[in-house]
């Protein structure tokens, strides 16, 4: 019986929890757009309901099916309720800047546009790196074979070890 009381205290504190939570979440809704654009502290308030509304969630699943099991168990045993298992429903993550870019009254297709463009932009300067260090080491391993004739098989084994290709340094070296 103890056991019993103790684990409606807890659901009672959950529920308390859900609406403080819901509480606050009205009263952000309401005081949201009244002095105009959203300044920072707005943003941020809005961003941390966004964290509790998450927390809200998973404590109104828990409460639903801890009131289903409870029910269940009544139904079917009145005498000894049993506990209730702890599921919860995984809902989807959203990025906090696509929030706040839809809070601004944008559409969040464009913040996915921009986004791969950013991607497509940053890749690309990472290939031209890659591509800009290679023809670095390629030159550098042909200047060294040109200069110091007697490290050239070292440069060669170097260059093996490194990226497995040492065609291109033969053939620049037979060329000049």
């Amino acid at each position: 019986m103890l056991k019993h009381m103790m684990h409606l205290i807890g659901e009672k504190e959950k529920i308390k929890d859900i609406i403080q939570d819901l509480f606050q979440i009205m009263v952000q809704v309401n005081t949201y757009d009244q002095f105009g654009r959203p300044g920072k502290d707005v943003l941020e308030s809005s961003f941390l309901i966004y964290l509790n509304s998450s927390q809200l969630s998973m404590s109104l699943s828990t409460i639903y099916q801890t009131a289903n099991a409870d029910l269940k168990s009544h139904i079917s045993n009145p005498v000894t309720p049993t506990p209730s298992e702890d599921r919860t429903i995984k809902l989807p993550e959203v990025p906090a800047e696509l929030i706040q870019y839809v809070d601004n009254g944008r559409n969040p297709d464009i913040y996915t546009r921009e986004f791969v463009e950013l991607a497509r932009k940053s890749n690309q300067l990472m290939k031209g790196k890659i591509e800009a260090y290679a023809q670095f080491r390629d030159i550098l391993a042909s200047e060294m074979c040109k200069a110091l004739p007697e490290l050239e098989a070292d440069v060669m084994l170097i260059l093996e070890r490194a990226c497995g290709n040492t065609d291109v340094i033969k053939q620049r070296i037979k060329e000049e």
